[in-house]
């Protein structure tokens, strides 16, 4: 039934388009509030997510709909929480640093925070090669899977592999006291 629908939606019926948001709002809604956990945000980002649907169905290739559109969910929610939480890091630096506001006194804290940022970079080093750039570019830089696939010309799912073997390398060799 979705598939017959999508078909439509891309001949420029929007009509079947308003049939597949009927259809799928719940569960997108639900998919979103797990991750955001918050419904005004879920609400909003629900109806971002259609939007995304609708401007990515060209690339949809009849391998599940639902899935399909639950990845892109997950992915666009995902995306607006690390988002959040790098303005709130970045308001959080903002006050720390500003003399006027009465919190320079935490200039220790600060020290010890940017001492532990070195720490873990020169962790990184010692990673292998071919671990080292993809958990850089995923844990430090935030990048999506995909955006690192694009970067590195190799596939989403190499991504995956290279950072799951990253993690198994990282939990036989590191210790969690090296970073405490």
């Amino acid at each position: 039934m979705s598939d017959e629908l999508v078909e439509k939606v891309r001949a420029g019926n929007d009509h079947a388009f308003r049939i597949l948001i009927e259809t799928y709002k719940q569960t997108i809604f639900r998919t979103v509030y797990s991750v955001l956990r918050n419904q005004k945000d879920a609400e909003d980002v629900t109806q971002e997510v259609f939007i995304k649907i609708y401007t990515s169905l060209p690339q949809y290739n009849n391998q599940g709909f639902k899935t399909w559109i639950t990845r892109i969910a997950v992915n666009h929610a995902i995306d607006l929480k690390r988002k959040r939480e790098r303005q709130k890091e970045e308001s959080h630096e903002e006050y720390s640093s500003d003399p006027q506001l009465g919190l320079s006194d935490d200039v220790e804290a600060l020290f010890f925070q940017n001492e532990r940022r070195r720490h873990v970079l020169r962790k990184l080093n010692e990673l292998p090669e071919g671990y080292r750039d993809v958990v850089y570019d995923y844990y430090i830089k935030e990048k999506t899977f995909k955006q690192i696939a694009e970067e590195q010309q190799i596939q989403v799912k190499s991504v995956e592999v290279k950072l799951y073997r990253a993690r198994n390398w990282m939990r036989k060799h590191w210790k969690e006291e090296d970073f405490s």
